[in-house]
């Protein structure tokens, strides 16, 4: 019966899709989500899995791709998927958050109507709602160039997805538990790769053939360092942005960040460990799988090699290696010359710090001393149909050095401004921060406290741009970002637990401009909840 309520809705969502260029294809997807047994470290647990797979299936796409998705909730409670680094153009309705869209509720279904507008790159899509991504339901993102526009390096013999991330052996109800109860989570059990734990994932490949692995850390709190037993990575993209093709032996990704790296089958023809530790942490966390040659009868054997032992230093470093290709196409003939980051006078600066605390005797985090509460609905169908319920403007433009406190924080910010953020981390952990609907540049960061005098060491040139960005102990990372997407968009910690608990807030990009750049209509299937149920969106 849910197979067919799902053909049915994706024929019917064909006549809803207004917002997108007639001329680019359409990929259509049914995703069945039902909890499913699952032993990622040998002991049974309740996972979320979308069309009886876990991790989910890979999503596959190409530049201005139109994605119809139609996913129905055979869970027992309210669901939602949202898209890391997808900036769904105008259209923060479909952002698949709290702040932007109406859960799906249990038995029903939603329709996704996406574009890969102007995007290329990995990502991957997880779920946003509860702590319903302790549990799984996440998987990759695809995105080629279009055939016309050059790639910087020969096409790989294979594409693979690595999906990395911390684990706990308690189900996802229990440890939203523990939150709701108002404690810290504990240290997790274990690391997994794709979904397995030790030696449980293996990717083959042929003697002197390159591929390309897409790696994220899809976790809910801790830097991994990946490695490949002596294998070189030569890292090509990030986010979307193809890079400077610098070669690492070990790379780490940060919660919430994707990289996508060439290997060359170039060693002895036997099994080779993949590594995957835990970075920062007492203890250290560490799991493998195997790179597995075909020609090979030799499997992996002795200690694993080791991880990088200098701490904050040698990721600081590596970090600031990354930078973007600028002689690179991305996902049009490269524009260089006619518009460049560095070249453009920011019109106002925002700090945010993070900061970790008690309230009514619970554990919460927050933002500028703010802790994020959500709404009975999301705060886009409040703005749209002007019901209002939050105050854009709640959360100031730098930290106030106050105690921490509950508000549904909102920050306005105009349309077309250049501006510049500055998170400052004050605590003693590497931290990570995602801002959906835009990809950012990477212009600083470094320890201590920033200052003025600190854009004198910014990266004007070069920079990285991507949509996660990580902060380390005592630091700061700064960034700047051209508003040019209309919406409501999340900015957020990608540590679970403190975004959960309020370290969190929405950027409100808005013009009053009649112009085809304003967002897009409400969608005619949107869902609408809270103080919006029984409206309507728009006349069919």
């Amino acid at each position: 019966m849910v197979p067919l309520k799902i053909a049915i809705a994706a024929f019917l969502v064909v006549g809803l899709v207004v917002n997108t260029v007639a001329e680019d294809p359409y990929r259509f997807f049914e995703w069945n989500v039902t909890y499913g047994t699952i032993y990622p470290l040998g002991v049974p647990q309740q996972g979320i899995l979308i069309n009886g797979q876990f991790p989910g299936p890979d999503i596959y796409s190409v530049t201005n791709d139109n994605l119809i998705i139609n996913v129905f909730n055979s869970l027992d409670e309210p669901f939602l998927l949202s898209w890391n680094g997808i900036q769904n153009r105008r259209n923060s309705f479909e952002d698949g958050v709290y702040g932007t869209t109406c859960p799906i509720p249990p038995g029903k279904n939603f329709t996704y109507i996406l574009q890969m507008k102007d995007q290329i790159g990995s990502y991957y899509y997880f779920p946003s709602l509860a702590f319903h991504k302790a549990a799984g339901g996440f998987g990759g993102i695809k995105i080629l160039s279009r055939p016309r526009i050059p790639v910087p390096f020969p096409d790989p013999a294979d594409d693979y997805t690595v999906l990395i991330g911390d684990w706990y052996k308690k189900n996802h109800t229990a440890l939203k538990a523990i939150l709701d109860g108002g404690k810290k989570l504990p240290f997790p059990d274990g690391i997994l790769i794709n979904g397995r734990g030790p030696n449980g994932v293996s990717f083959t490949v042929e003697q002197g053939k390159t591929y390309r692995l897409r790696i994220s850390n899809v976790g809910l709190q801790n830097s991994l360092n990946f490695r490949i037993e002596g294998h070189k990575m030569k890292l090509v993209e990030v986010e979307g942005t193809h890079t400077l093709q610098t070669t690492y032996s070990s790379l780490d990704v940060h919660v919430g960040q994707t990289y996508s790296v060439l290997i060359t089958a170039d060693q002895e023809a036997k099994d080779h460990y993949i590594v995957v530790s835990s970075r920062f942490t007492s203890p250290v966390l560490t799991t493998t799988g195997v790179l597995h040659y075909s020609n090979s009868n030799t499997p992996v054997s002795g200690p694993p090699p080791g991880g990088p032992t200098i701490q904050i230093d040698w990721s600081l470093n590596q970090a600031r290696s990354i930078r973007t290709n600028l002689s690179a196409s991305g996902p049009r003939p490269n524009p260089q010359g006619s518009y460049h980051y560095g070249m453009i006078n920011t019109t106002r600066t925002i700090r945010l710090a993070s900061s970790a605390g008690q309230v009514n005797g619970k554990q919460r985090y927050a933002v500028n001393s703010v802790s994020f509460v959500p709404l009975d609905t999301p705060l886009k169908l409040l703005d749209y149909f002007k019901v209002g319920g939050f105050r854009v403007g709640s959360i100031s433009d730098a930290p106030s050095g106050g105690g921490i406190f509950l508000d549904t924080s909102v920050l306005g910010a105009d349309y077309r401004q250049f501006i510049e953020i500055v998170f400052e981390n004050n605590e003693d952990i590497v931290q990570s921060w995602h801002l959906n609907g835009y990809s950012f540049w990477v212009v600083g960061m470094d320890g201590g406290q920033w200052t003025q005098a600190s854009r004198n060491g910014y990266n004007l040139r070069d920079a990285v741009a991507r949509c996660t960005t990580q902060v380390y102990p005592k630091s700061w990372t700064a960034i700047y970002i051209a508003l040019d997407n209309v919406g409501m968009w999340n900015l957020r910690t990608e540590f679970w637990a403190r975004q959960y608990l309020g370290q969190q807030l929405y950027m409100r990009v808005y013009t009053t401009s009649t112009s085809l750049r304003d967002e897009y209509p409400i969608p005619r299937n949107a869902r609408l909840c809270g103080k919006v149920a029984g409206r309507h969106t728009r006349p069919l």
